[in-house]
């Protein structure tokens, strides 16, 4: 794996139409001790990537003019080692696993936990790093190989193109993936953003437990993915208002299985298919489709299993009103040991207890973000 670059060595460029939201995430990033760019256009972003050099590039999704999915080709043509992230409203997560399908490397859900936002950046750095050395050759410099350089003219490539080609046909894979996830789910109002708060949630406690960079990101794509099953679900058991007939809930389950059954070709994802295919095993083995208990069931698929009960409490849904975030913790307090892995519920207690999001402050404000 590549090393993080030193902060003070890297330029980062915020995009985004609304100067709050600019000079909220530059003060924030400069804290990381990184030097930031601003940009309130598409167009004045491509101005800056080509008066100097940019590593990483924050970019919104909704702006006028040039929107960022049409940003996004863009600033890879100017600077095509440029790490770009989406941030997104959660209504927009289709809109930003389709910039991931055009060259992004990863999008952000608002509001912006401060922590998540300083993962995001060195993930994207060290994607970066990797990226370059894939493509020059580790000591080859900044010549390109002449395999990789006719494959980007069109023709096939060489050996030594082939694993920088199928990194990137890997990550357009689950791009796609993830943009039939969301838009599955966006023609739900109660399900709308789901799979990506769930995701944002669960990558925060498998941090606060001590999961590796890796494992972190696993955790977060499982969580993007973990209903993709749901493609083959009945659409009026979907859309039920009233409880499920017994039928009605084991054609539900089938989901997991369903999910897992769709991604299992790809064999790249590895752990992340175990995270989706046990979500709802239960601590006291009474969950599907294995009935896994306690530790048999994987760490992965606990969290993800957590931070899905947290969101279905703490969001509106046909048969119940919204938890605040206390009531919600409260209420799972009471599955931690049957349902709930207690470690997890607890990680996920404390992750709530001291979420910090990103407080758009006006420039004039004092003390810290």
């Amino acid at each position: 794996m590549a090393e993080n670059p030193t902060p003070g060595s890297v330029t980062v460029l915020v995009v985004d139409d609304e100067e709050p939201i600019r000079n909220a995430l530059k003060r924030f990033l400069a804290l990381q001790h990184f030097q930031v760019l601003t940009a309130g256009s598409g167009a004045e972003a491509l101005q800056a990537l080509r008066a100097q050099s940019v590593a990483v590039m924050l970019c919104d999704i909704r702006m006028p003019g040039t929107s960022g999915v049409d940003l996004v080709p863009q600033a890879l043509a100017v600077a095509p080692d440029l790490a770009i992230l989406m941030l997104s409203a959660v209504n927009d997560a289709t809109t930003a696993a389709l910039c991931m399908q055009r060259g992004a490397m990863d999008y952000l859900t608002k509001p912006i936990e401060l922590d998540e936002l300083s993962r995001a950046v060195q993930r994207g750095l060290r994607r970066r790093e990797a990226n370059i050395e894939g493509r020059h050759g580790k000591g080859t410099g900044p010549e390109a190989p002449k395999t990789t350089r006719s494959h980007e003219e069109g023709s096939a490539p060489g050996a030594a193109g082939w694993p920088r080609e199928r990194a990137r046909l890997e990550r357009l894979t689950v791009a796609t993936l993830e943009a039939l996830v969301n838009a599955l789910e966006a023609k739900d109002p109660y399900l709308r953003g789901h799979s990506a708060r769930v995701a944002d949630l669960s990558a925060t406690i498998a941090a606060n437990i001590g999961m590796s960079e890796d494992e972190i990101e696993q955790v977060r794509l499982a969580g993007r993915l973990h209903d993709i099953g749901k493609i083959g679900t009945r659409e009026a058991v979907m859309n039920k208002q009233g409880p499920l007939t017994p039928e009605e809930y084991d054609h539900v389950k089938q989901h997991v299985l369903i999910g897992w059954q769709i991604l299992s070709p790809l064999t790249h994802l590895g752990p992340v298919l175990d995270g989706i295919r046990h979500h709802h095993e239960r601590w006291d083995g009474t969950g599907y489709p294995d009935g896994l208990a306690g530790d048999d069931i994987p760490l992965a698929a606990r969290v993800i299993g957590a931070a899905e009960v947290y969101d279905a409490l703490s969001t509106a849904r046909p048969y119940q009103e919204r938890m605040t975030a206390d009531q919600a913790v409260r209420r799972m307090e009471e599955l931690s040991g049957s349902v709930l892995d207690p470690a997890v519920y607890q990680a996920l207690s404390e992750v709530v207890t001291r979420r910090r999001s990103l407080v758009f402050l006006d420039e004039a404000a004092e003390g810290p973000i």
